[in-house]
């Protein structure tokens, strides 16, 4: 069983995950990308227009977020994420000009709430009980169904966290997943919902450290490899076709998929997953950020959603976007900057810019489309899923494609392992 190879396909947060737990167990590991560089929609590119190197997208972790915490830990790279000491997110209101902490306790029981100073400004007590109610959901329920997606502490607080959780509009969204995100973060506690940024980009926090762990460990990476096809038999994966030649299982081959929904569906014949999808907008401005603005910031009432203060650039995230899709991004760069502008004091005319829109960046996070996600198990012996858009329980995170990935490992393992048991009792199955 040991010169059984499994092949993992994809290179985003699912696959790298996946393969640095097998690689870490003594697997030998094969990892192909269809793109020429790792990382996925978690990945960095030096902008020429810029002159700088941004991410593809921005990503924010939470110190409760266990499972991408240990895949940072293996791969020696958690040092490069920074962050507040405690809990605190600050907002910015742009049309009231208010501007506030929050501030929770590190332990479960949430004594700030009876802190003014604390709190989200204009909301009444009451109101922080609201999300306790999808603790007490069912799968098919939406956030509308079990809580009032109105009020100021809605829209100052439990609509733009969750927005940004479900990349959906939270009122149509799955309280099944609303619950399981607040019941992680928030309801653990400030201990658990600490912000962690890469501030020296995604690639090198995520990506190149994987890399090299990997090739450390003697995997074989290669790029540039796009799946065309999965040859099958007798209920087993038998050979994979990448356009210019097939690469042949052996007997004791296994397969992880770790690509787009979209993707997995045309390469697994009757597969169900998620079909239907939600938009990101990303804007990026070449600025030197003010000194004392925040290394993250909510905004209420405005175009733009959260803004990232990195050394060399700032920049803006939007989810939720599809309405921005085909808005040209001239018009957007000129809106979302008047913003930033207001917020950190900055002159009117932009910088120079860079507009990045995912069309498809999330499945949308709505009870029919969550009902949709497929176990990492398939019908077929050997090939397992791994990615965001399984069932992980969780909405489309980083931390969700960590524990996809963690989950097709564990799957390939136990099989293995169990297999060499049966193997070394005479037993065959």
């Amino acid at each position: 069983m040991n010169d059984a190879t499994i092949h993992v396909v994809g290179a985003g947060v699912a696959g790298l995950s996946a393969a640095v737990r097998l690689a870490d167990e003594g697997r030998r590991v094969v990892l192909h990308e269809a793109a020429g560089s790792a990382g996925g929609r978690c990945r960095s590119y030096q902008d020429q227009a810029l002159g700088l190197t941004i991410d593809n997208g921005n990503h924010l972790l939470l110190s409760g977020n266990w499972a991408a915490l240990d895949y940072l830990d293996r791969i020696g790279s958690r040092a490069r994420l920074q962050g507040p000491s405690s809990a605190a997110f600050d907002f910015a209101d742009l049309k009231s000009n208010e501007r506030w902490r929050l501030r929770p306790n590190d332990g479960r029981t949430p004594w700030w709430l009876f802190d003014p100073s604390r709190r989200v400004p204009g909301a009444a007590l009451h109101e922080y009980l609201a999300p306790l109610r999808t603790l007490r959901t069912t799968g098919t329920a939406s956030l509308s169904d079990v809580m009032k997606c109105s009020g100021p502490l809605y829209e100052r607080l439990w609509g733009p966290v969750l927005l940004a959780g479900l990349n959906t509009d939270p009122a149509e969204g799955s309280a099944l997943l609303a619950a399981a995100m607040l019941r992680e973060t928030l309801f653990a506690g400030g201990k658990a919902c600490r912000p962690l940024v890469a501030i020296g980009g995604l690639s090198a926090c995520f990506v190149d450290p994987a890399l090299d762990h990997l090739y450390a460990r003697g995997a074989t990476i290669r790029f540039g490899e796009r799946l065309r096809g999965v040859a099958f038999a007798d209920g087993r994966a038998v050979g994979l076709d990448f356009g210019e030649g097939r690469t042949e299982f052996g007997s004791h081959d296994e397969l992880i998929l770790a690509v787009p929904p979209f993707v997995a569906r045309e390469l697994l014949p009757e597969l169900h997953a998620p079909d239907e999808f939600r938009a990101i907008v990303n804007a990026h401005f070449r600025v030197e950020p003010a000194k004392d603005q925040p290394l993250i910031l909510g905004v209420v009432n405005g175009l733009s959603q959260w803004i990232f203060s990195y050394p060399e650039h700032v920049s803006v995230t939007i989810s939720g976007a599809d309405r921005l899709i085909d808005r040209p991004r001239e018009d957007l760069a000129e809106a979302i900057w008047g913003e930033v502008a207001a917020v950190h004091g900055l002159g009117s005319k932009p910088p120079p810019w860079r507009i990045i829109k995912e069309k498809r960046a999330t499945f949308a996070a709505t009870p029919i489309q969550n009902a949709k996600r497929p176990p990492a198990h398939t019908r077929w012996a050997n090939v397992v899923l791994a990615g965001d858009w399984t069932q992980t329980g969780l909405p489309a995170t980083i931390e969700g494609a960590v524990r996809s990935g963690y989950k097709a490992a564990s799957i390939v393992t136990e099989r293995r392992d169990g297999a060499r048991v049966r193997k070394r009792a005479g037993v065959s199955r």
